[in-house]
């Protein structure tokens, strides 16, 4: 393992701290999978607990809500804290929300259980990870550490969606009963979490790591709101963030519309986040040969004409299908997008002064979505039933495309007219910025 490792240039403090790396990596991938399951199972689930897609919706509000908060102040939660109990307590504390939500819950016990999930799984828990993958890498090598930890999320993510759409299919076909099959799925979600906070216990070492996120300077937001490239990055990220959210609807879609089966919709969400594997590597590698703005810019074309084509896939099995390959397409192509806006602050020169500001604005306008766009969704689908309201909502949807289009067209003229050149920022401030991007 140490001759591979060393052979990919991993070396010195994250080749030691590799592996707890990855079970950070692990643990902070499974963590998402209780408060999102819902929409792979969306079906089941609304069946089960007797909701709306409204009430499905309100879901989504809550963490969005708990997220505003984290992102902008996420730095200073738990000053002076330690970081390896937040690690512990926050997968094990979401795995007991997923044993409490097997309890026969109404509408407003289920709120309680996602409010919960909202601080185990947004509050706290980022900041320590990102504090925690920083102290166990070398300052030459946290480039990598990032990237490592980035990606191995998604591949854990993939995996466990995998186990659990096959725990699913084993209760149908076993049970024959799709509610049971879930509550399977709940209990996978729920020990696994458990024991990833059990396992961090042993892995995460040196209890003594507080947490020194940086802090939101009023004085540097009434800069940073003056700087024509935050404005568009924020813009950008808000857009990312509405299609990220909008995701989970394809699957129902399929589902419910289509004719599809609730395991093929499963299967769907496992495709998906093998689909961010491949658009985050290969989108690391054509925005250092093309260029952030070129590459993003091929991305929102795809989306929009992927998304333009649904429109026009006929209802039945062959429009499942048809559907489902233009999902993993836009997904792709969407990951390419995600993975590189962050260093749009790189390219639009930021002042380094300022990141921690402005990295603090733009998660917080990435997270303002949350709060909306599932309870509006589940609206529009419950208020213009059967296909008319997803009709409606993947216009929306089409729309916000057209506008990230727009946006990525604006901002290459602004670096052209800027006439912004990293070449001219001396080599600190640059290595500085990096710590960012």
């Amino acid at each position: 393992m140490k001759q591979l490792l060393n052979k990919i240039g991993i070396k010195g403090s994250l080749q030691k701290n590799f592996g707890a790396i990855v079970i950070l990596a692990f643990t902070g991938s499974v963590i998402f999978g209780l408060p999102f399951f819902r929409f792979e199972y969306y079906d089941a689930y609304i069946s089960t607990y007797h909701l709306t897609n409204t009430q499905m919706g309100v879901f989504g509000t809550i963490i969005g809500l708990f997220g505003i908060v984290s992102y902008l102040f996420g730095g200073v939660v738990a000053d002076g804290m330690s970081v390896k109990k937040i690690i512990v307590l926050s997968p094990i504390v979401t795995g007991i929300g997923g044993l409490l939500h097997l309890l026969p819950l109404g509408f407003g016990g289920l709120l309680g259980i996602y409010a919960l999930w909202g601080v185990s799984t947004t509050f706290a828990f980022w900041p320590a990870c990102v504090k925690a993958v920083r102290v166990m890498s070398d300052e030459d090598n946290q480039g990598k550490a990032y990237g490592f930890f980035e990606g191995m999320q998604s591949i854990a993510g993939a995996f466990t969606s995998l186990v659990a759409v096959g725990i699913f299919h084993w209760g149908t076909s076993g049970a024959g009963n799709e509610v049971l099959a879930m509550k399977f799925v709940i209990l996978f979600y729920s020990f696994v979490n458990i024991a990833m906070g059990i396992v961090a216990i042993f892995t995460v070492e040196d209890d003594k790591i507080v947490l020194e996120g940086e802090k939101v300077s009023f004085k540097g937001i009434s800069k940073v709101l003056k700087n024509p490239a935050v404005w568009i990055i924020c813009l950008v990220s808000f857009c990312n963030h509405v299609f990220c959210l909008s995701i989970y609807y394809y699957i129902p879609y399929v589902t419910d519309i289509l004719g599809a089966a609730v395991a093929f919709g499963a299967m769907m969400g496992v495709l998906r986040k093998f689909g961010s594997i491949g658009g985050n590597i290969v989108g690391g590698y054509l925005a250092d040969k093309f260029g952030t703005g070129k590459l993003m810019l091929l991305a929102y074309i795809v989306m929009l004409v992927g998304q333009i084509s649904i429109f026009f896939v006929p209802v039945g099995a062959a429009g499942a299908i048809i559907v489902t390959v233009l999902f993993i397409t836009i997904l792709t192509f969407f990951h390419m997008n995600y993975a590189m806006a962050w260093t749009m602050m790189s390219e639009g020169a930021v002042p380094v002064e300022y990141c921690g500001t402005a990295a603090g604005l733009i998660c917080t306008a990435g997270a303002i979505p949350e709060t909306f766009i599932s309870i509006f969704a589940g609206s529009l689908i419950d208020n213009h039933p059967g296909i008319t309201g997803y009709r409606y909502f993947f216009i929306f949807l089409t729309i916000v495309i057209a506008i990230g289009l727009v946006l990525i067209l604006i901002w290459k003229a602004y670096l052209k007219h800027a006439k912004i050149d990293k070449s001219k920022m001396d080599e600190k401030a640059m290595e500085e910025l990096k710590q960012y991007v």
